[in-house]
């Protein structure tokens, strides 16, 4: 029986032919003829200029019988790109998915014919006999061509029907063969159909261009593009983690295809992995050099992290132009930038840390380095809590790639800047070894760099001298204590826990006017120093410079509410202010319980003492009384010099009545005989606060 000029051999069966797409029954193609000499062949993807040319050859198998037959190609599909090297499925500003949709533009042409007239691509059931094969012309059997169990037609080997040598076979049997599976992935997007045994155990298929390996338990490419058109889903609901997840496995199974790994970057970047998303920006490019949306989203990813110069040779392509929004940001972060270096080369920390947050502003709101720009600029204008809360803030990153690593910021290495500003701020605290520390990271990153050098050497000798200084100390050396502290001063002027310590010796030496001089220094480098306030307040009471110490004890007080020395030290302070002055300072005693009140004489006489009184009129059957009885005892304890009375005004309803008090629980203050507030049912945090501003 003649078929298309094309003989089918005498004698050979046929069994049920079946072919079927194990990965997903939307992308089954359709075949328009097998070809019967080539029972696997495969769906390939090749991509030239702007256009992806996809040619498709048929497949088959049978159970018993070997058959033949002729390739046709089908017409060519072409996809228009956005832009050149365009992946599909890629992740854009719309997420847009890429279709497979040459597989499904393929028309069915499946018929079946006894005489032969007709295309016979499904045979069933029957023996076909009375036919001959003619064999293909030697060397044109399509290459990859795998003949039943397993065995290889080579070139030169074709049938022919006077050809007396043994036929390879499909084994015979009612076995279900030639399930098939369409494999797709990698940078060229190959796909191929595989073949399985009846089993499904094993799927074959050649290794693809982007490096996939054969995939067992039918795995296949194509699982890889539902994977990634997942993802891509996800991503555009914002489901981040989700979608990293599909592109994860969409990877596992096609590693070699750039637009996995780009789309892979868009979810990390969703989730803030910035240098994680780098990483995967440059395997795309290393995977496509001329993939130009990774290219795009690198210098976008770039910018943001501050690397400028980096961005700029990957926004910038030839023959393309680049994202004008990308474009401005860079430009605008390259301006600040400069400025900031021009500033700080000058030393002018005002305008550094003006232009540092300009660039991050403008587009580099993710750049450790211009973060610790600003962190050093606070320091330098002895901003130290808001320098310390800039360092905190910074996120912490994972180490960068090697690109970015070797990036510069202000004449040295972007990683050891981070180190070299750290180590100046953990000096400024008195963190010397932690300082020690961050100088040695960065003199390993940036060895040849001035500046970094400098900064080492100072931070080991600055902290050597105050090792010493404080071994002195201890051992009631003072005067050679504060020579070492000295020492430590004159490489780090700036140093606000050296001046403490040198004032702390001069305190122990007798000079305190030379104490209060060094306190004062370093509270003008550290406002908030508590150390240095104790160090003056203490050195102001030794000179009898009552309001001085008074001043600097309230601030303190507000700062250590539960310090009872302080406290008390401050009440001390303002009774030998009051005496200075000439006022009455008879009665006047430091801390106690809350006294209670019995009668109107007892009332007047507590109320007119000096200081200031705070007096509780309560009820014992009343709940909310009952609730803050017990926060006056702590009140009492916290606020030393300040009388506390209670009164019950069922027991003692005269006292109630001379201060017309209707409601409980009450509370009011009197200062000096006057009464100067008086508040009805206040919160703990009320209460405290009026008695807190009354107590200074």
């Amino acid at each position: 029986m003649s078929h298309s000029g094309k003989n089918i051999t005498p004698g050979l069966g046929f069994g049920n032919l079946s072919i079927h797409d194990s990965s997903c029954e939307m992308n089954k193609p359709d075949f328009r003829e097998l070809d019967l000499g080539s029972p696997v062949s495969p769906l390939r993807t090749r991509t030239t200029g702007l256009s992806t040319t996809t040619t498709t050859t048929s497949s088959s198998s049978s159970s018993s019988g070997s058959v033949s037959g002729q390739n046709r190609s089908n017409p060519v599909a072409k996809r228009p790109e956005s832009s050149p090297n365009s992946h599909s499925g890629e992740l854009s500003g719309s997420c847009e998915t890429s279709p497979t949709a040459a597989n499904r533009n393929l028309k069915a042409c499946h018929s079946r014919s006894d005489s032969g007239s007709a295309h016979p691509l499904i045979y069933s059931g029957q023996h076909q006999s009375q036919s001959s094969v003619n064999s293909p012309p030697i060397n044109v059997l399509p290459s990859g061509n795998i003949c039943p169990l397993g065995k290889t037609l080579k070139t030169g080997m074709g049938l022919t029907a006077n050809r007396n040598t043994r036929t390879d076979t499909l084994r015979s049997g009612s076995g279900h063969y030639g399930h098939g599976s369409i494999m797709r992935g990698g940078s060229n997007n190959v796909s191929t159909v595989s073949s399985c045994r009846s089993g499904g155990g094993v799927v074959m298929g050649p290794e693809n261009a982007a490096g996939g390996k054969i995939h067992r338990g039918g795995a296949c490419g194509g699982d890889a593009e539902e994977l990634k058109r997942t993802g891509n889903d996800l991503y555009r609901k914002g489901c981040f983690a989700d979608a990293l997840t599909m592109y994860d496995r969409a990877i596992a199974l096609a590693p070699g295809n750039a637009a996995y790994h780009s789309n892979r970057a868009a979810a990390l970047t969703g989730l803030r992995r910035f240098w994680e998303a780098v990483k995967e920006c440059e395997e795309a490019v290393r995977l496509d050099p001329n993939y130009w949306r990774a290219h795009q989203r690198l210098a976008s990813l770039l910018i943001r992290l501050g690397q400028v110069e980096k961005a700029r040779s990957h926004l910038y392509l030839p023959g393309l132009r680049p994202d004008q929004n990308e474009l401005h940001k860079l430009q605008a972060v390259e301006k600040h930038l400069s400025k900031c270096t021009d500033a700080r080369r000058v030393c002018d920390w005002k305008i550094v840390l003006r232009e540092g947050e300009a660039a991050i502003a403008a587009g580099a709101d993710f750049s450790p380095q211009l973060l610790m720009s600003r962190a050093e600029a606070l320091l330098k204008l002895h901003q130290l809590e808001d320098a310390e809360s800039s360092l905190s803030s910074i996120p912490k990153l994972e180490p960068p790639t090697v690109s970015c690593s070797q990036t510069q910021i202000f004449g040295m290495l972007s990683e050891a800047y981070t180190f070299f500003v750290q180590a100046q701020i953990e000096m400024a605290f008195g963190r010397f070894e932690n300082a020690v520390t961050a100088a040695e990271k960065a003199g390993k990153i940036d060895p040849r760099n001035v500046e970094v050098a400098v900064l080492l050497n100072n931070v080991k000798l600055v902290a050597r001298a105050r090792t010493r200084g404080n071994d002195l100390f201890k051992s009631e050396r003072f005067t050679e204590a504060c020579a070492a502290y000295d020492e430590g001063l004159k490489l780090d002027p700036s140093n606000s826990v050296l001046y403490c310590n040198r004032a702390a010796c001069w305190f122990m030496l007798g000079l305190w006017d030379r104490s209060v001089e060094d306190c004062n220094q370093a509270l003008l480098i550290q406002p908030n120093y508590t150390k240095a306030l104790l160090r003056r307040a203490a050195s102001n009471n030794k000179l009898e410079r009552w309001a001085d110490a008074v001043r600097d004890y309230e601030v303190l007080r507000r700062e250590l509410p539960d310090d009872n020395k302080v406290a008390e030290s401050l009440f001390h302070a303002q009774v030998a202010l009051k005496k200075s002055r000439g006022e009455e300072v008879y009665n006047m005693k430091f801390g106690g319980e809350v006294e209670e009140v019995s009668g109107l004489e007892q009332f007047r006489a507590a109320v007119s003492s000096p200081g200031v009184s705070i007096v509780h009129f309560k009820s014992a059957s009343n709940s909310q009384c009952e609730q803050i009885s017990p926060f006056m005892d702590t009140l009492c304890s916290r606020y030393p010099s300040i009388n506390f009375l209670k009164v019950d005004i069922d027991e003692s309803p005269a006292v109630a009545n001379a201060e017309n008090v209707r409601i409980v629980p009450t509370f009011k203050i009197y200062k000096n005989c006057s009464r100067v507030k008086e508040i009805v049912c206040p919160s703990r945090e009320m209460l405290e606060h009026s008695v807190r501003h009354y107590s200074f």
